[in-house]
């Protein structure tokens, strides 16, 4: 007989029993599989590619991009739909550059908001982990990566090379701050930015900053890419965004999709109501002809946006129509 069949063997749920708390151990079947609730984006478009209906609550997003290409836009309007339910949301501003009018034209609340200047990285995720902490706070927004210094930093002089330091403090600080987005009911936004690599020959030359471990911890990265800009006449009103789930945790990954982000509007949310309506046959097309319940409204797109939302009631029934078919392929996903 060898050794080893001599020894007792312990009933091993007994043993974790008698040394950690229940709630840091159970058997798998155990495990209730409940759907990630999540906060719309106010686009349509982004809410479906992310397989979710919007950012996920509970877990790490981050949305990154070049500049100017509807990043910000993303994370305010997600603000303001995220007040609409009776949510609370934080800004993190560490940027300095939150544009209060801007705000304001996306239908966010400023009387609800919370705003705060965290002065390094080590600030900003100390903040982050207190208002985790208070379990009152819906959404918080980190604008942006880029600019979370870190205090070796922030007290350095100009001369000094402190390589890795952002790095570092990204690593440490989302490692300690997941555990208590496992258990809360807080969504997170990273926003960053794309940097180029130096004498890079091979693959692709862009990267985000702050290290790796933000594309570890995120359950959701959200690339957005400034696809052309929307003209009327010889003014420049806007730019079509190319929207990509780069990596996502919760459904299938690499979905894409172009939004229209109007200057000092964001995202023009009746434009898309009507794409969806024509993709589902609400609103079907004859010739160059526009008819919803077989009734003409409008000849082509322009002349039918320009019909629908002179008329408040025929819109809501649009809409209302559009949305039952989206949430039910939603359902059905």
């Amino acid at each position: 007989m060898k050794e080893n069949d001599k020894l007792e063997k312990l009933d091993p749920i007994a043993t974790l029993e008698a040394k950690f708390a229940k709630s840091t151990y159970f058997i798998a079947d155990e495990i209730k599989n409940e759907k990630v609730s999540a906060i719309s984006t106010g686009s349509i478009h982004i809410d479906q590619i992310t397989g979710i209906n919007g950012i996920p609550v509970g877990k790490i997003t981050e949305i990154y991009g070049n500049e100017s290409s509807g990043k910000t836009t993303i994370a305010l309007q997600t603000i303001a739909e995220c007040q609409k339910k009776g949510g609370t949301a934080v800004l993190l501003d560490l940027e300095g550059s939150f544009d209060l009018n801007y705000a304001k034209s996306l239908k966010v609340d400023l009387t609800k908001l919370i705003i705060t200047q965290p002065q390094t990285g080590e600030q900003a995720f100390d903040m982050i982990e207190t208002l985790i902490k208070t379990n009152s706070i819906d959404l918080i927004v980190v604008d942006s990566v880029a600019a979370m210094i870190p205090e070796s930093e922030y007290q350095a002089n100009m001369s000094e090379a402190l390589m890795g330091a952002h790095a570092r403090l990204m690593s440490k600080g989302l490692r300690k701050i997941q555990p208590l987005m496992n258990k809360s009911q807080t969504a997170i936004i990273f926003i960053n930015q794309l940097r180029e690599k130096i004498n890079t020959f091979f693959g692709n030359p862009e990267m985000t900053t702050g290290g790796k471990a933000l594309k570890f911890y995120a359950s959701l990265r959200i690339e957005t890419r400034k696809a052309d800009l929307i003209k009327e006449g010889i003014n420049k009103i806007g730019i079509k965004t190319k929207v990509t789930t780069v990596k996502n945790k919760l459904a299938p990954p690499l979905q894409t999709c172009f939004i229209d982000v109007f200057f000092g509007h964001g995202f023009d949310y009746d434009n898309e109501i009507i794409d969806f309506a024509i993709q589902y046959g609400i609103l079907k097309k004859n010739g160059s002809w526009f008819y919803f319940d077989d009734n003409k409204i409008g000849q082509g797109r322009e002349q039918l946006k320009n019909t629908l939302l002179k008329n408040n009631e025929l819109f809501t029934q649009v809409s209302e129509k559009t949305l039952a078919f989206v949430n039910n392929e939603k359902i059905n996903q």
